[in-house]
């Protein structure tokens, strides 16, 4: 057959695919979408015509889920994207370290201390007054490929 040699690096995990293929013509707004490799919500699909030589094309205008970055991407319809596995999960608030990271209840009673408060200033804010209050705070945390942020805020009433 062929005389390379293929080297595969193996990672610790189980296996499960940070991203799935998806027909770029079955992508609409509001969808996730993989771009420049971060994963992307879209806020704007146009589709235009085949052209005298060949697809359709569909251009996709997206916002990084993370850092909020504006991102464009140009795929014929009937091509495969990439679509990112993207989770939310809710976790009790029960810490805010002096150096920005937040100590989370995981469901299992287990504590997550790796993530940091988000970048966001009005979520930012939101959550240390909370804190500071003494409120019990529910926070959202966003995952996909890899990556996780605090993306949203509930309070569920004041500590007993």
């Amino acid at each position: 057959m062929s005389d390379e040699e293929h080297q595969f690096e193996s990672k610790a995990d189980a296996g499960a695919s940070k991203t799935y293929p998806q027909q770029a013509g079955t992508i609409r707004k509001n969808g996730h979408l993989v771009i420049k490799g971060r994963p992307c919500k879209v806020v704007e699909v146009s589709t235009s015509k085949t052209g005298k030589h060949g697809h359709a094309k569909c251009h996709f205008v997206a916002i990084d889920i993370f850092n909020g970055k504006k991102l464009e991407d140009i795929v014929p319809s009937s091509h495969n994207c990439d679509v990112p596995h993207v989770n939310r999960t809710d976790y009790q608030l029960i810490d805010i370290s002096e150096d920005g990271f937040v100590s989370l209840l995981t469901e299992n009673g287990n504590t997550k201390d790796d993530l940091r408060l988000p970048t966001d200033d009005t979520l930012l804010s939101q959550i240390k007054s909370g804190f500071e209050e003494g409120k019990d705070l529910v926070v959202s945390v966003m995952s996909a490929m890899g990556e996780e942020q605090i993306c949203g805020l509930k309070d569920i009433g004041p500590k007993n």
